[in-house]
């Protein structure tokens, strides 16, 4: 049987931290900062983590 394939978008957007947590980008940080507020944008360089009842799925997208 051929090995399963990581999910090559979701490697480049989640890490895993070292208690097994995922971490990820926030987002609305790309385009359009002219409008946003330097306290906004200041507030979502900042990385967070994957809410828990999502875990399972990008688990899985990323063969953990």
């Amino acid at each position: 049987m051929p090995k399963m394939k990581t999910h090559s978008s979701s490697k480049k957007r989640f890490t895993i931290t070292g208690t097994g947590k995922i971490k990820r980008k926030n987002a609305y940080k790309s385009h359009i900062l002219t409008k946003k507020s330097k306290k906004r944008k200041r507030n979502l360089t900042h990385s967070s983590l994957v809410h828990k009842s999502d875990e399972n799925r990008i688990k899985y997208l990323l063969n953990i």
